[in-house]
């Protein structure tokens, strides 16, 4: 059963209205119209861990945060790909986890503030953040990415690439949340949303539609879900049973150990949407387990 804090998130998230920009077209669109005119700050919080350093690269067409340990030698690093619907900025609590994962797990975190609807695409943002693990990979010997719902899409999504284009296969991909089938056609949809307070088919597709542009629904930089998976490293995959992706993620998890890859996978029974990110016990014990997969091995 879930902890109190657990069963309190959906009365939390209803009161705050957290839903309303995915319930309905309408309101989506000028959810969109809004963060367009008035895009929101994302840099990190003020207060930060204080064993971390952050360090920002404006050289490139994005902001590009590095989070680093302060004590001892990190090893290996990590792309923290934030989620929000491709349409909301990077929070708190994207900050916490990617500073959380360098400073226990000794680790190099790049985070990448990467372009949103309606002004950034699958097309360009995809390659890009797999350019960048690439660069990770070369600089500090080895890289792993992990994103939580749309960032779980692009992380994903950005994972086959590099397989597929540069025949690079990553040590490790966490998934939190992942938007895997950006078509939402599965059937089995409709059976969790009446228990998800969170997500909605509607107003989320509006969001989609500018977020693949031209590409095709099946794209695998839109809907990794369709890719041939064979090849892939390990995957860490998170989701709770009162969210709509669960059904595509029950079919990635058994697309990928029919492909032979190795699948962590933890199911939240009656969880929602991005759990580990939220301020409850099963949140932290999902934290130190994405930590741990995300700790580097040391050289010889």
């Amino acid at each position: 059963m879930p902890s109190v804090p657990s069963r309190l998130l959906p009365t939390v998230i209803k009161a705050m209205r957290r839903n309303r920009n995915y319930l309905d077209p309408v309101t989506a669109r000028a959810h969109l119209t809004e963060v367009s005119l008035r895009p929101r700050p994302y840099g990190p919080p003020a207060r930060l861990r204080r064993d971390v350093t952050v360090t920002l690269d404006r050289s490139g067409q994005w902001p590009i945060y590095t989070i680093a340990p302060i004590s001892g030698t990190p090893h290996g690093s990590t792309v923290y790909v934030h989620g929000g619907g491709w349409v909301n900025e990077i929070v708190s609590q994207h900050w916490h986890l990617a500073a959380q994962i360098a400073a226990v797990a000794q680790t190099t975190v790049t985070v990448p503030i990467y372009p949103l609807v309606p002004f950034g695409t699958a097309g360009q943002v995809v390659p890009m953040i797999a350019d960048l693990v690439r660069t990770n990979h070369d600089r500090y010997g080895t890289a792993c990415i992990a994103g939580d719902s749309a960032g779980g899409q692009i992380a994903l999504s950005a994972a086959i690439t590099l397989r597929d284009e540069h025949a690079l296969t990553l040590p490790r991909t966490v998934l939190i949340s992942a938007a895997l089938d950006l078509s939402l056609s599965n059937p089995e949809i409709d059976i969790v949303q009446p228990t998800d307070p969170w997500l909605a088919r509607e107003g989320t597709r509006v969001f989609i539609d500018h977020w693949r542009r031209d590409l095709a629904l099946d794209h695998p930089w839109v809907s990794p879900l369709a890719a041939d998976l064979h090849g892939l490293g390990p995957l860490t995959v998170f989701i709770g049973t009162r969210d709509i992706i669960y059904p595509d993620t029950r079919l990635l998890v058994d697309k990928a150990t029919a492909e032979g890859i190795e699948v962590d996978y933890h199911p939240g029974d009656g969880l929602l949407h991005v759990y580990p990110l939220t301020p409850t016990p099963e949140g932290r014990a999902a934290r130190s387990i994405i930590v741990d997969r995300l700790r580097a091995p040391r050289p010889a």
